[in-house]
C-alpha cells in the first residue's frame, strides 16, 4: 500500500510539473504559413500571390498596390519572419490594417517598412495617414541584405512598436497618438509594378487571446 501511495504521489507531482511547463495562454507561437498553400490568407488587389518551394511569392502584374492579409485579426502580438527582395519595388508588413470594401485602398493600419535599398528605412513605421512615423537610426540602415534572406522580428504591444532586423534593433518606439488598435496583418507589394518579394518562416505569438 505504501508503494502504491508513493507511486500516486510521484505521478501527481509529475503531472503538476508538466502542467506548469506548458506555455501560458496567448504566449505560444503559431505558424502563419503552412508552406503548401495560402490557407488562412486573403488576397487584396490584383497582384499575384502564390506558393513556390515553401515560400510565399508576391509578384506585381500591374502598377497597383497588392496585399496578402490574414483572415484573423491581431491586436497585440510578436511576429517573426524571413523575407527576400527579388525586385526593385518595396514592401512592408502591415498591422491593425483594414481596407475599403472591394478595393486595395487601406482604410487604417501601420506598416513595418521593407525596402532592400540601403537608407530606405527597413524596419521603420509608416502609415495611418501620417506618412513616416519613425525611422531607424542612420547607422543601422545597412542591416538589410540585398538579394538575400533577411530575418525580421516585430513586436506590437499597445502603442509600443519594436522591430529587429538581422539581429539589429531598428526601432523601439512608443506612439503618442495611435489611430489604429486592431486589425489584420498584411504583406504588401508597393505600387509601380516592380514588386517581387518572397516570404517564409512566418510565426506569430498572439498576446490578445483571453
Amino acid at each position: 500500500m505504501i508503494r502504491i501511495q508513493l507511486l500516486l504521489t510521484l505521478l501527481t507531482c509529475a503531472t503538476l510539473a508538466l502542467g506548469q511547463a506548458k506555455p501560458k495562454p496567448g504566449e505560444d507561437w503559431v505558424s502563419l504559413f503552412n508552406g503548401k498553400d495560402l490557407r488562412g490568407w486573403v488576397e487584396v488587389g490584383k497582384e499575384k500571390w502564390e506558393v513556390e518551394e515553401g515560400t510565399i511569392h508576391g509578384r506585381a502584374i500591374s502598377k497597383s498596390y497588392g496585399y496578402l492579409k490574414t483572415e484573423k485579426t491581431y491586436k497585440d502580438f510578436h511576429m517573426s519572419m524571413r523575407f527576400k527582395c527579388e525586385g526593385d519595388g518595396n514592401s512592408g508588413v502591415f498591422f491593425h490594417v483594414d481596407f475599403k470594401p472591394g478595393t486595395p485602398d487601406v482604410s487604417q493600419g501601420l506598416q513595418f517598412e521593407i525596402d532592400c535599398t540601403v537608407n530606405k528605412h527597413t524596419g521603420g513605421i509608416y502609415g495611418d495617414g501620417r506618412q513616416w512615423i519613425v525611422w531607424p537610426a542612420p547607422e543601422n540602415e545597412g542591416a538589410v541584405r540585398q538579394s538575400d534572406w533577411n530575418d525580421l522580428q516585430m513586436k506590437v504591444e499597445g502603442n509600443r512598436y519594436v522591430s529587429r532586423l538581422n539581429g539589429v534593433v531598428m526601432i523601439d518606439f512608443t506612439d503618442p497618438t495611435p489611430k489604429s488598435h486592431d486589425g489584420a496583418i498584411a504583406l504588401q507589394l508597393h505600387s509601380g509594378g516592380s514588386g517581387n518579394m518572397r516570404f517564409k518562416d512566418l510565426y506569430i505569438r498572439d498576446l490578445s487571446k483571453p
